[in-house]
C-alpha cells in the first residue's frame, strides 16, 4: 500500500485573465516587396496578410511577455506574487539556458514560481494551457501564467519569397486557475514527426556555429503540404474537441485557430460547417502568424474589441513544426 498522499487541487480550471503585447513597429506589405518579387495582392490573395508587427532591439522577447503578462495578471485580478508557475511557450528565445520564464517570473514580481520554457511551435499555447490546467487541478500552483511569444522577424529569410511575408513578432498571455465547474476542456493533441520537414529551421545552430554556412537560420516550409494538412487533418482534430468537450458547432461562440494564414482559417470553417453566428478570429490580417502568441493576442483583440464576450464557448485550435497540434474547447474569461 502507498504511503504518499493524493494530490488535491481544484476540481476544475479556467482562464481568468487575457493579456497581449504587439510590438510598435507596423511593417505594411510594401516593406516586404523592397526584398521579394511578389505584389501586395499576390501576399493578400495567398495569406490574407495585409500587414505585421516587428519588434525592436528593446522588445525582447522577456520585454514583450512582461508586458503581456501584466495585463493577463490585472485582467484576472490577481497579485503578481500569487502567480505559482510560468510557462512560455516559444521558438525564438536563443538562449538554450536559462529558461526565459525564470526571468519574466522575477521581473513580474511572481516570487518563486516553478517556470519553464516549451518549444512546441504554433501549437505551443494549447500544450501551455494543458499543463497549466494540470498543474491547477493536480494541486501544485493556483494560478498559472502561460505566454506564448515570438520574435519571428529573427528567424525570418527576408528574400524567401514563400515566407518572407508571413511571419510577425508580439505575446499573448493568459492566467489559468481553479474552478467549480469545466471551463477547459480535454485536450486533442498529438505529433505526426514524420511530416517535421514540411516546417523547419533551415540550418541547425551547429552548423552555422561552424561557418559551414553564412546565412543565419531562418524558418522554412513546404507551403502546399502544410496547407493541406492544416485544412483537412486539423478540422478533424477540431472536430475530436468539440466532441470531447461534449459540444457541437452550434453550441460555439467563437472560433479561434492559430493565426498561420486567411486560407486556412476560411477553409476549415467551411470544413466544419461551422454557423454564421461563430465569430472567427482572423487577427492574422494584421498580425501575420506569431506562431505560440498568436492565440492569445487573437483572443485578447476579440475581447478588447467586444467581437467576443466574457463566457463565450470558444475552440482553440494551434498547429505547426512538429508537425504538432494541440485543440480544447474553453470559457473566455
Amino acid at each position: 500500500m502507498s504511503k504518499i498522499k493524493p494530490s488535491k487541487g481544484a476540481p476544475y480550471a479556467r482562464i481568468m485573465g487575457v493579456g497581449g503585447y504587439r510590438p510598435t513597429r507596423v511593417v505594411p506589405n510594401e516593406v516586404i516587396l523592397e526584398t521579394i518579387d511578389s505584389s501586395d495582392e499576390w501576399i493578400r490573395s495567398r495569406s490574407g496578410i495585409t500587414s505585421r508587427h516587428w519588434a525592436s532591439p528593446e522588445e525582447t522577447v522577456a520585454a514583450m511577455s512582461i508586458e503581456a503578462s501584466g495585463k493577463a495578471i490585472a485582467d484576472a485580478g490577481l497579485r503578481p506574487e500569487q502567480i505559482g508557475g510560468v510557462i512560455v511557450a516559444t521558438v525564438s528565445h536563443f538562449k538554450q539556458t536559462p529558461a526565459i520564464a525564470t526571468e519574466i517570473a522575477d521581473a513580474i514580481g511572481a516570487g518563486k514560481p516553478a517556470a519553464f520554457d516549451i518549444s512546441a511551435g504554433c501549437a505551443g499555447f494549447g500544450y501551455a494551457l494543458t499543463l497549466a490546467k494540470g498543474m491547477v487541478v493536480e494541486g501544485s500552483a493556483e494560478y498559472v501564467l502561460v505566454i506564448g511569444v515570438e520574435r519571428l522577424s529573427d528567424l525570418t529569410d527576408l528574400e524567401d519569397r514563400a515566407t518572407a511575408f508571413l511571419f510577425g513578432d508580439g505575446a499573448g498571455a493568459v492566467i489559468v486557475g481553479p474552478s467549480k465547474e469545466p471551463m477547459i476542456g480535454p485536450t486533442i493533441w498529438g505529433s505526426e514527426g514524420d511530416k517535421s520537414d514540411t516546417i523547419k529551421q533551415t540550418v541547425s545552430w551547429e552548423e552555422y556555429r561552424h561557418g559551414t554556412v553564412e546565412k543565419f537560420p531562418a524558418i522554412t516550409q513546404e507551403g502546399q503540404a502544410v496547407f493541406r494538412w492544416a485544412v483537412f487533418e486539423m478540422a478533424k482534430v477540431a472536430q475530436q474537441a468539440l466532441d470531447a468537450a461534449g459540444i457541437t458547432s452550434a453550441d460555439l461562440d467563437v472560433f479561434i485557430p492559430h493565426q498561420a494564414n486567411m486560407r486556412i482559417i476560411d477553409s476549415m470553417v467551411k470544413t466544419l460547417k461551422l454557423p454564421d453566428s461563430v465569430t472567427v478570429a482572423r487577427d492574422v490580417e494584421t498580425t501575420g502568424n506569431t506562431s505560440a502568441a498568436s492565440i492569445p493576442l487573437a483572443m485578447e483583440r476579440l475581447l478588447a474589441t467586444g467581437q467576443a464576450k466574457s463566457g463565450d464557448t470558444a475552440l482553440v485550435i494551434g498547429f505547426g513544426a512538429g508537425l504538432v497540434y494541440a485543440a480544447t474547447v474553453v470559457t473566455l474569461p
